[in-house]
């Protein structure tokens, strides 16, 4: 049986899901994907529950994908590989549609998938020590299946932009470009979350589960998008560049391409 690395609490109205593993950062791997998934969807069948926040236990919210799980995945095939973006699509997909808003509390550090599940939140509150990175790109692969949440919240330029540097940008920057939604000093995150949660049970339930459905269907983003991510980030894997950008993580040391 799977140890249990995400915890789903109720205060009221107020559901709280808790990714920890606070000794890798709150990383991802299989059971981290298939748990968030899972907690989602009992989110979204309790009718009583308004708001949902998406945390991460101790000095960071999530620093993507777990380095024993990417050392695994190298070894993937290409259908292997195609499985696991599926699942880490779907479980995107459950935050994005859960029925009511959920606000990610963002701390230290969000990297890669981390950032992605940040940007599937409705909205992100981040502390101003936090630290964001799509940094795919120097493993020699990318940010396929958070692309589509992440091009919705900050727009094509942003994400192209930062998909193709994979640079680290700090909380004020995340802010400038759309996907945090509010700054706090780090000794104040949690305040800034719960003045955030009493504007939201300010608003009537059934009002937001609508306005929800309204923003999708205006931004009328196509959801096959998904199954094209899950192909193309399982052929980039699988190819010897990804391959390559993974070894040379595991490694400690720089890719053959780095340094032009």
């Amino acid at each position: 049986m799977a140890e249990q690395h995400v915890t789903l609490e109720r205060a009221g109205a107020v559901a709280t899901v808790t990714i920890r593993r606070r000794d890798v950062h709150n990383a991802f791997n299989e059971d981290v994907i298939a748990q968030l998934h899972a907690a989602f969807v009992s989110v979204a069948a309790e009718a009583s529950v308004r708001a949902v926040v998406l945390a991460g236990e101790g000095r960071s919210f999530s620093a993507g994908a777990d380095l024993d799980w990417m050392r695994r995945a190298a070894g993937f095939s290409e259908a292997e590989n195609q499985r696991d973006a599926a699942a880490l699509a779907a479980m995107l997909d459950a935050v994005a549609t859960c029925p009511c808003p959920v606000i990610a509390r963002v701390q230290g550090a969000a990297f890669g998938g981390g950032a992605g599940l940040a940007a599937a939140a409705d909205i992100a509150i981040a502390a101003e020590s936090a630290r964001v990175a799509f940094s795919e790109v120097r493993l020699g692969i990318v940010p396929a299946t958070i692309a589509r949440h992440v091009v919705r919240k900050i727009g094509a330029g942003n994400a192209l932009a930062l998909f193709l540097t994979g640079e680290r940008f700090d909380a004020a920057r995340a802010h400038a470009v759309g996907l945090a939604h509010r700054v706090a000093a780090d000794d104040a995150l949690d305040a800034a979350v719960r003045e955030t949660l009493d504007a939201l049970l300010a608003g009537g339930p059934e009002a937001h589960r609508a306005v929800k459905e309204l923003v999708r269907r205006v931004a009328a983003e196509d959801a096959a998008i998904d199954a094209y991510a899950a192909t193309l980030i399982a052929r980039v894997r699988a190819s010897d560049e990804g391959r390559e950008g993974v070894a040379a993580f595991v490694e400690k040391r720089a890719p053959r391409w780095a340094g032009g």
